[in-house]
């Protein structure tokens, strides 16, 4: 049996804020801390042992990260970061109070921006504080490839080639994986490995630090069971697709 585990980041301050992150590297709340220890000691509960980690380029997933793995007593477990897992780029919403949002487009707008699977959020300014090209974590990437409003397809577009190609080949060798990132780029994930519809794929829902453990049968991406570590915040999950 071969595991892969998915880790939504704690809640980050922003997350307590309401507002629109996206690509903004903002921190761990207190409580954002205690959910990255808790995933972490569920892990080692669950009796996962990694072989490998990957990551994306926030602070908050990154952190998230070392405390699961410093928690599961796994803290030397090569890890891997890459911007393709970072979360979805908010555009034009990015640092606005959702709620403040919704006062001034709608409920119906801004539901189409957060739930539709293809429609994109206005784009950014390029004179934006919150602009990637501003920030020196993205300075060797070709800023053309850097996304400026992505829809969750857009999102898709970006995380699922680097996850074939890159992490998909430790699972089939059977290595058990870790990936600390973030809401979307994990339905990203989600939606490859379940082959859900894009229509259904915006519905689910990944809590903060609560690991969701999937098995796989050796040497295959053939999914034998899915389930959430913490049962008492899990979310629903797809049917697990017969093999």
């Amino acid at each position: 049996m071969t595991s892969l585990v998915l880790v939504r980041h704690g809640q980050s301050q922003w997350n307590l804020e309401n507002r629109f992150t996206g690509w903004v590297d903002v921190g761990l709340t207190a409580l954002g801390v205690r959910e990255a220890k808790k995933a972490g000691k569920l892990v080692a509960k669950a009796g996962v042992e990694f072989d490998i980690a990957f990551t994306s380029y926030q602070r908050r997933a990154i952190k998230t990260l070392w405390l699961s793995l410093e928690a599961a007593e796994q803290f030397h477990v090569p890890v891997t970061k890459d911007w393709h897992l970072n979360e979805r780029h908010y555009g034009g919403l990015t640092g606005l109070n959702k709620q403040e949002t919704r006062d001034k487009h709608g409920d119906e707008q801004v539901h189409i921006w957060r739930r539709s699977f293809d429609v994109p959020p206005p784009q950014i300014d390029t004179k934006s504080e919150f602009h990637p090209s501003h920030d020196p974590k993205y300075k060797q990437i070709d800023p053309k490839e850097l996304p400026t409003g992505e829809s969750l397809k857009i999102t898709c577009e970006r995380v699922l080639p680097y996850f074939k190609d890159q992490i998909v080949p430790f699972i089939k060798a059977n290595n058990n994986v870790l990936i600390s990132a973030h809401g979307n780029s994990l339905r990203a994930i989600l939606k490859e490995l379940f082959d859900v519809a894009d229509k259904d794929i915006p519905g689910f829902e990944f809590p903060t630090g609560n690991p969701l453990l999937i098995e796989f049968e050796e040497g295959s991406l053939n999914i034998t069971s899915a389930k959430y570590l913490d049962k008492k915040r899990a979310k629903e999950l797809p049917e697990v697709r017969a093999v």
